[in-house]
């Protein structure tokens, strides 16, 4: 039987620059392979064949995505096996926590033909300074978005009945947890659900809430609560020793976007867009904080200057889609540089050798 992929990412261009998780996805984890190399040196395809090879053994793997181009993978992860690879490049650095013991570094630049890219030294350069620049420009860009994004905020927070979001929040923690509570240490887990990529927002809501008997989706303007709310249910789960997902906003990672409760079978998220679903099955709700939380007449009223904000935002947000499209076509450029100088047969060799090691943890369980 085949086992499952779950996929999410673990870092993300946010509008506070490139931020990440790993730490957090990595801690319980008794083995690490950290991958170091260049673009080009088949990173992403090592860790998705040995991804492969256990899903066709019938374990579970988890999918990190790399914001930069979600096709590609910056980790893998055989939870049961507590064993997985990452991306030990910039800027997803990954700081070893038992050097030798957890964690093994992998060079896969032994594997280039080093006379091949000397060759291109001053080409790679310039690549590389404007790549750095493409970055720079779109986290300038999600910036200026968050700053509007405010504006849009705050007309309905100076129009939020608080006490009703109060109300709300503690209704649905009551009947989400009820009197639930393990004697355990809650297994906290920090991750993005979505991410700003290249290709737009690209999200894996349906992939992370399949399976569980409840799903709660929040929907609602800007400012009315719905990241606040989801952060008292997070600390609700790990006060009572429920192990939880967190999964930030891959705009703004102080705010929350999705919180999951296995223990429990429920999913709770902000259901609007750029991830903005609809109840399809038994089980789904909706919880309606614009219905519940704001004053009646409060879209009306304003209706001219959020349509003005609104376009100014999109606006900001298509600038710094443009730039992260410019910044992959820049590194598959320097990526066709770095794949002429591979022997990939060497690679292969390395991937085997990860490989059995696994499989000599695999027979130890």
């Amino acid at each position: 039987m085949t086992g499952k992929i779950r996929h999410y990412f673990a870092g993300g261009n946010t509008a506070k620059g490139f931020h990440h998780f790993f730490d957090s996805n990595l801690a319980s984890l008794n083995r690490l392979w950290i991958l170091k190399g260049g673009p080009g040196t088949g990173k992403s395809t090592l860790m998705k064949q040995i991804g492969h090879m256990w899903l066709e053994k019938g374990y579970d793997v988890e999918w990190i995505h790399c914001s930069a181009d979600p096709d590609s993978l910056d980790g893998v992860i055989i939870p049961s096996l507590k064993v997985g690879l990452v991306d030990g490049t910039a800027p997803h650095i990954v700081e070893p926590t038992a050097p030798g013991a957890k964690e093994e570094y992998v060079n896969l630049g032994e594997a280039w033909e080093r006379r091949i890219l000397v060759q291109h030294l001053e080409e790679v350069k310039q690549y590389n300074r404007k790549i750095d620049e493409c970055y720079k420009e779109a986290y300038s860009s999600f910036a200026e978005a968050l700053l509007i994004h405010d504006e849009w905020e705050d007309i309905y927070i100076g129009n939020l009945d608080r006490k009703a979001a109060n109300q709300l929040s503690q209704s649905y923690i009551d009947d989400l947890f009820g009197k639930v509570s393990l004697n355990k240490k809650a297994e906290v887990k920090h991750r993005f659900l979505g991410a700003a990529t290249f290709k737009g927002a690209v999200d894996y809501v349906p992939n992370l809430t399949y399976g569980l008997t409840k799903r709660y989706f929040i929907k609602g303007r800007p400012g009315t609560g719905k990241s606040t709310f989801l952060k008292k249910v997070a600390k609700k789960a790990e006060n009572e020793g429920l192990d939880v997902e967190i999964y930030h906003c891959g705009f703004d990672p102080e705010s929350l976007d999705m919180v999951i409760v296995r223990e429990l079978g429920f999913a709770i998220f902000d259901s609007t867009a750029p991830h903005e679903y609809f109840p399809e099955r038994d089980g789904d709700e909706i919880i309606d904080t614009y219905d519940k939380m704001i004053r009646k007449g409060t879209d009306e009223e304003h209706e001219l200057i959020i349509q003005e904000i609104r376009k100014r935002y999109t606006d900001k947000m298509k600038e710094g889609t443009a730039s992260l499209k410019r910044a992959k076509y820049l590194h598959d450029e320097l990526e066709s540089i770095y794949i002429q100088a591979m022997n990939f047969e060497q690679v292969e060799k390395i991937q085997q050798s990860i490989h059995e090691q696994i499989c000599e943890i695999a027979q130890t369980q």
